[in-house]
């Protein structure tokens, strides 16, 4: 059974919330401040957190913020505040989607049922690229061969580590193809993102000085992730 976290100081409202999440089938936990959150949310594991913005002992923010440090959970922020400013906020610290108070129930359970489907495709998504069977691919000069785990360029060997070998080989793979951070780690690493985490952004780098005058090739989409330059010339 989907597990969710319900994080609402409002008494009432918690308990509507929760019976209306029960009748559709959802295990619910809850908890009225911000300290009880983090420890509930490390004891249960759940699958999405909905959480409200005003709460007590830490803010629904800052909750936010100590979770995206370790935990890239779905987080549905619910609030009363209705300004941008307020929402761009949110989001900006790793909210995945933003509900203003006062709601429907009925779109509560709709926005629920969507962020769960969007992470369940994401998790399809990365098992089908890890499912993928290798081959030896090329790009232009470059020439990753799967079964030899070896990069040349030119006829000379490229010294790849076993992470730097597989983020271009899902590169290499998949030209045009934009891949967020969040994205490469699960799927390279098989490790959840981190806010502030430099490790993709420093493979990358290194990627970029062992293959020269080709480092071009792997193009930074801003405030995204990454791709490979689709023009091919092999």
């Amino acid at each position: 059974m989907t597990t969710i976290l319900l994080v609402e100081d409002e008494i009432k409202l918690a308990q509507v919330i929760i019976q209306e999440l029960e009748n559709n089938h959802y295990q619910v936990h809850h908890a009225g401040d911000g300290l009880t959150a983090l420890i509930l949310c490390e004891q249960v594991k759940p699958d999405l957190i909905l959480l409200d913005w005003m709460i007590p002992a830490l803010d629904g923010l800052e909750v936010l913020r100590r979770l995206r440090q370790t935990s890239s959970i779905p987080v549905l922020m619910l609030t009363s505040r209705s300004e941008e400013a307020d929402r761009v906020i949110g989001l900006e610290l790793g909210a995945d989607d933003y509900l203003t108070k006062p709601f429907s129930l009925r779109e509560l359970v709709a926005r629920v049922r969507a962020l769960l489907r969007r992470v369940e495709r994401v998790q399809q998504i990365v098992n089908a690229d890890r499912g993928q069977p290798r081959q030896c691919l090329s790009y232009q000069s470059l020439i990753l061969d799967a079964d030899q785990h070896q990069a040349t360029m030119r006829d000379q060997a490229v010294n790849l580590t076993p992470i730097e070998f597989d983020l271009l080989y899902l590169l290499l793979r998949n030209p045009g193809r934009t891949f967020s951070r969040t994205y490469l780690l699960e799927t390279v690493w098989g490790e959840q993102y981190i806010e502030g985490s430099r490790s993709v952004d420093n493979t990358i780098l290194r990627l970029r000085k062992k293959l020269n005058e080709m480092g071009d090739i792997i193009e930074t989409v801003w405030g995204i992730g990454y791709r490979l330059h689709r023009d091919r010339g092999s």
